[in-house]
């Protein structure tokens, strides 16, 4: 596992520390105030330094109570998530004041010269991602247990060295973090840029005021809007592909698409064929994401919008209007349902919108595809920024725990 220092171990994590968990608190003790209440949704939060969502705690005197049976963590202990999001470290802190749940949490008591930062680090590298996806799986989802983080092994230098290790570890990933940022920030301005622009062109208040060559209307008025299929034909292993929203996100494609017989698929085109120029819009879940079918099709659509555009109109127009901020925006205000947000059939056609004459519709397109063609070269640089950055951190932690700093 070492390459370059004799003087390094491969230990067990249970020759280390005293690995254990907290004791069951059950979901009828938990309040609305008091001591916080972890689960391994909070560590993550927490070891990330991000604010907690909907956090729960317990009382007082059941956290007295507790602790005083069972302990809690010290100063320099950490905490690992044992499901979800498997080992993700938290170091306690000596003005830490919370218990945590039972079982989705290890809690490595720190009983020996070990730096908990050395093997935090540890549990970021892919040495160790390896051992944990070698973990058994439980109903849902992957599980990292006591007995498995027991049998956990670690390269281990001497304790001068593992602080000499950690001290590198910590400017290198401060910068980085610094370098990540910036390119995160970056990429979000870049976005931002064709988004406001986008604002810009289509804000219909703006329009009202400013343009006399632009007309209202509503979308099933200028426009031949249809939806795909709303019943769940029966699926097969293959056949015709049934194209939903979820096929849309990140550019048209047809992963993960199911197949449907050809009596469905002719039954289903009868109402929502689809032909190439036409244009896809995602009306259930994902509210959005207008897509121009550039290619000749051969599938039927389902909980999908379908806006057919004649030869007075420009597709593309349409697909950067239905695509602006200001659209999206109010259409997921406006959406109905609870527990999955829609906007129906009867409220796109009767949607307004500001339509130029087409020779300035197309106008603007020209101006939008150049604009959207930087934008995305940008966004590209810096993604890949990114990424060179998530990158160069793996290689360092490899060779930090391969003896090689």
């Amino acid at each position: 596992m070492v390459k370059n220092n004799r003087n390094w171990q491969t230990k067990k994590l249970g020759n280390l520390f005293n690995i254990t968990s907290s004791k069951r608190v059950f979901k009828s003790e938990w309040t609305n105030q008091g001591i916080p209440f972890y689960r391994a949704r909070e560590i993550v939060s927490i070891a990330n330094h991000k604010p907690l969502k909907d956090p729960i705690f317990i009382s007082e005197d059941m956290y007295k109570k507790y602790i005083s049976k069972y302990g809690k963590p010290e100063k320099n202990d950490i905490l690992i998530t044992g499901v979800g999001t498997l080992g993700i470290c938290y170091i306690i802190k000596e003005e830490d004041k919370f218990y945590f749940k039972d079982g989705n949490i290890i809690w490595l008591k720190n009983t020996s010269d070990v730096n908990s930062k050395y093997v935090e680090y540890f549990f970021r590298s892919d040495m160790l991602k390896k051992q944990i996806k070698s973990a058994p799986k439980g109903a849902t989802v992957g599980t990292f247990t006591i007995t498995r983080a027991n049998n956990t092994k670690i390269p281990l230098p001497s304790l001068p060295e593992q602080i000499r290790i950690v001290k590198i570890l910590d400017e290198a990933f401060a910068e980085m973090e610094t370098a990540k940022k910036n390119a995160e920030r970056n990429l979000r301005n870049a976005k931002e840029l064709f988004e406001s622009y986008l604002q810009e062109v289509f804000n219909s208040e703006k329009l009202k005021v400013e343009s006399e060559k632009w007309e209202e209307g509503k979308l099933g008025e200028v426009y031949d809007v249809r939806d795909g299929t709303h019943d769940s034909p029966k699926y097969q292993k293959e056949g015709y592909l049934l194209i939903t929203s979820k096929n849309l996100r990140g550019g048209f494609n047809t992963r993960n698409a199911k197949f449907i017989t050809e009596k469905d698929y002719r039954k289903i085109n009868e109402r929502s064929k689809v032909n190439k120029g036409d244009i896809l819009f995602a009306m259930i879940g994902t509210i959005g994401v207008p897509t121009v079918i550039e290619e000749e099709p051969n599938f039927a659509i389902k909980n999908v919008a379908l806006f057919k555009v004649s030869k007075k109109q420009s597709n593309y127009f349409l697909k950067y209007y239905l695509d602006s901020p200001f659209v999206i925006e109010k259409m997921k205000r406006e959406a109905r349902g609870t527990t999955q947000k829609f906007v129906g059939l009867g409220y796109l056609r009767n949607f307004k919108i500001f339509l130029p004459p087409l020779v300035i519709q197309k106008q603007i397109v020209a101006k939008l595809d150049t604009l959207s063609v930087s934008t995305k070269k940008l966004e590209k640089n810096y993604q890949q920024k990114i990424d060179n950055l998530d990158e160069l951190k793996k290689s360092v932690l490899k060779k930090a725990f391969e003896g090689e700093l």
